[in-house]
């Protein structure tokens, strides 16, 4: 697994070469990273091979949102290239997939940074899940 890099001097900035950080196998053709990250946000670097889809549909109490790095995705009937960033409202849905491959960063918040940054808690239907920040 990466290790984070710094000095005393500079304890509050953190560099990590992101694809020396260990991918987890989440479906075929589809990994993620999981990065470090302040409490209740969760970020993550997400590798799609050419003609994958994610393994499931998902479901995001308190939205999403990604920048996609290099690639394309699509989602249902729209496709996003690199340079564009994605945003899920709460309480959304989606699967994506890719026909070139695609490399996105993206972020979720847990309900506590979700509600603490104004959301609604009417927006959340369904239990967090701890591994999601």
């Amino acid at each position: 697994m990466g290790q984070w890099q710094g000095t005393k001097e500079l304890s509050a900035v953190q560099a990590l070469p992101v694809d020396e950080w260990s991918p987890i196998q989440v479906g075929q053709g589809c990994t993620r990273r999981d990065l470090p990250s302040v409490r209740g946000v969760r970020v993550w670097v997400v590798d799609m091979a050419p003609g994958a889809q994610w393994p499931s549909i998902d479901h995001h109490e308190t939205g999403e949102s990604y920048y996609v790095i290099s690639g394309e995705v699509i989602e249902g009937d729209a496709r996003y290239g690199a340079g564009t960033y994605v945003s899920f409202a709460p309480d959304s849905r989606h699967q994506p997939r890719t026909e070139t491959g695609v490399r996105l960063i993206g972020l979720n918040l847990g309900t506590a940074a979700f509600l603490a940054a104004g959301g609604s808690s009417e927006s959340i239907t369904h239990c967090y899940h701890p591994t999601q920040g």
